[in-house]
């Protein structure tokens, strides 16, 4: 779980720095400032996507894990009533 928290903090600091950036370039008229800004967004935005689908891969194991838990400990329980 630590990995994805600094997954979702390095993915809101390329978005927030990325949205700054290209804030700027557009201000001074800096296209190479803004191109840069915009990529560092996306960059950003794609990580958190990533990290969210992550999180969702290990929400899904441990629902899976759960499951194989239950059908043990029923089939164990059966066996026991015989």
């Amino acid at each position: 779980m630590m990995t994805n928290t600094k997954g979702k903090i390095e993915s809101t600091k390329d978005k927030f720095v990325g949205g700054v950036k290209e804030t700027v370039g557009k201000a001074t008229s800096n296209e190479e400032l803004e191109l840069k800004g915009k990529i560092q967004s996306e960059k950003g935005e794609l990580e958190g996507k990533a990290t969210a689908a992550g999180d969702k891969v290990d929400d899904l194991k441990e629902d899976i894990a759960g499951n194989i838990n239950d059908a043990i400990d029923h089939n164990e329980q059966n066996k026991a009533k015989r």
